[in-house]
């Protein structure tokens, strides 16, 4: 009895915790580009997101939370805020303009090696269902090769339902109008900082980790992640 329910427990455990399917490929299988000794990727330029959903104000916050998991990642970023109003008063917030041109000028502007896109392909909140659902592909192009380096989706969604400990129908719609507020107080950034940690989770090691040019054989995930999490 006591094996059943510590299995029963485990399985809980790691249903909370979300899931994420990997493959048995190495970094430098999948991105093998990046530890070319032609490709320079000191520094990153994010672009604007594409945000192809109803969510209007989904482009602005999740473009401020790129820029620490890159940071973490070994990366020195050029100032997100600086780079933007640069792109702003230059006619190029639309990246839409970029993604599949020559990226030389970013290159001679900000002396960016490298430059990120993502694009926003749902964020969906829900009040009823108490959670949040975002789905990002993140696409990584070198500034001078003007080749794609790293390519990859999340699918990720973040449960923000509140559970108390009152019993009955009361309980119940105290949960329900709890859950409703904990959803739309929740800060906008949480999901994308969860799908970047997952997502960028790949990205090969940048020359201020000491990990650079030291992770080739680290294992990876697939192209697309997915991960129920809980805030």
């Amino acid at each position: 009895m006591k094996k059943v329910i510590f299995f029963i427990l485990c399985v809980l455990t790691f249903s909370a915790c979300g899931t994420a399917t990997t493959s048995t490929n190495n970094r430098e299988k999948n991105y093998g580009d990046m530890y070319s000794s032609g490709i320079s990727r000191n520094t990153i330029l994010i672009m604007p997101p594409i945000n192809r959903t109803v969510n209007v104000d989904a482009k602005e916050y999740f473009y401020s939370s790129l820029s620490m998991p890159l940071c973490d990642k070994g990366y020195y970023v050029i100032s997100p805020y600086l780079a933007l109003e640069t792109l702003k008063n230059e006619s190029a917030y639309d990246s839409e303009l970029f993604i599949n041109g020559n990226l030389s000028k970013f290159h001679e502007v900000f002396g960016a090696d490298l430059a990120l896109f993502t694009i926003i392909d749902r964020w969906d909140k829900s009040a009823l269902g108490h959670s949040i659902t975002v789905e990002v592909e993140y696409i990584l192009k070198s500034t001078t090769a003007n080749k794609e380096l790293f390519h990859r989706r999340g699918i990720i969604t973040v449960d923000t339902g509140v559970q108390s400990n009152s019993a009955g129908l009361f309980g119940a719609l105290v949960d329900m109008a709890a859950s409703a507020i904990n959803t739309a107080a929740t800060d906008k950034v949480i999901a994308a900082r969860s799908c970047n940690a997952y997502v960028l989770s790949d990205l090969p090691c940048g020359p201020y980790s000491d990990q650079y040019n030291k992770d080739q054989n680290f294992a990876v995930g697939d192209s697309v992640v997915t991960a129920n999490l809980r805030k």
